[in-house]
């Protein structure tokens, strides 16, 4: 039992230290040199978990849709009503990128996938199946507008949140990821609350900055 915990905690090390490397080196210039460093262990335990670069990046990959997914399931565990429930689905998935190292550099490994030809449809069509999910609903729960596609929309949120977080990176390091999210439902609640619905947009959006409790500050919301 003691040498299963040490090469799961081994393994955990080599994770998060090839995540350091592939966040700040990206795919094709990291080095598993530099893995093994920043893990703080030797060539041989490296290899005695991941054969190659593109294994250990795929276990970064794996391992961000893990934490992601985990996140999102406790959110959903708490029984909101849809439309804050995506909401505060985007605003985890942002303090991820705020805190997670893991996050960031799987979602780097993302977007350079085609490098060592990982498949990457995956995360998105599993995040994109939970947001149509939560439209359909929101939309029997009368916070939606009928008129609305939870397919298309679906596809509109997560390429929206996508495309913001990737320009913030871009400009500000993603110091400003949040209030992009925020914005981001700003401008899209409007066009898709539901006309009799008594939710105010404004603070639907304000769901993306509240401060509350829980692992990532996500705290239950009232359904009134």
């Amino acid at each position: 039992m003691v040498l299963q915990d040490r090469a799961i905690a081994t393994r955990e090390a080599i994770i998060a230290g090839a995540a350091a490397v592939f966040e700040e080196h990206g795919y094709g210039s990291a080095s598993l040199t530099q893995v093994s460093d920043a893990a703080g262990v030797t060539k041989g335990a490296l290899y005695f978990h991941f054969q190659s670069k593109e294994e250990l990046a795929r276990a970064v990959i794996e391992e961000q849709h893990r934490i992601v997914v985990a996140e999102s399931e406790g959110i959903l565990a708490e029984h909101r009503p849809a439309l804050p429930t995506m909401i505060l689905m985007c605003r985890a998935f942002g303090l991820n990128l705020v805190h997670e190292p893991v996050v960031r550099a799987g979602i780097r490994l993302t977007l350079e996938a085609t490098t060592f030809g990982h498949p990457v449809q995956g995360p998105y069509e599993d995040w994109i199946a939970a947001m149509e999910q939560l439209i359909d609903r929101a939309k029997k729960e009368k916070q939606v507008r009928s008129s609305v596609d939870p397919a298309a929309l679906a596809r509109y949120i997560v390429a929206s949140f996508t495309g913001v977080q990737m320009v913030s990176e871009v400009l500000t390091g993603r110091t400003d990821v949040m209030q992009r999210i925020e914005e981001m439902w700003v401008i899209l609640l409007p066009g898709i609350t539901d006309e009799d619905s008594h939710e105010d947009p404004r603070a639907l959006s304000g769901l993306v900055s509240t401060e509350s409790a829980g692992p990532l500050g996500v705290k239950a919301a009232s359904s009134a």
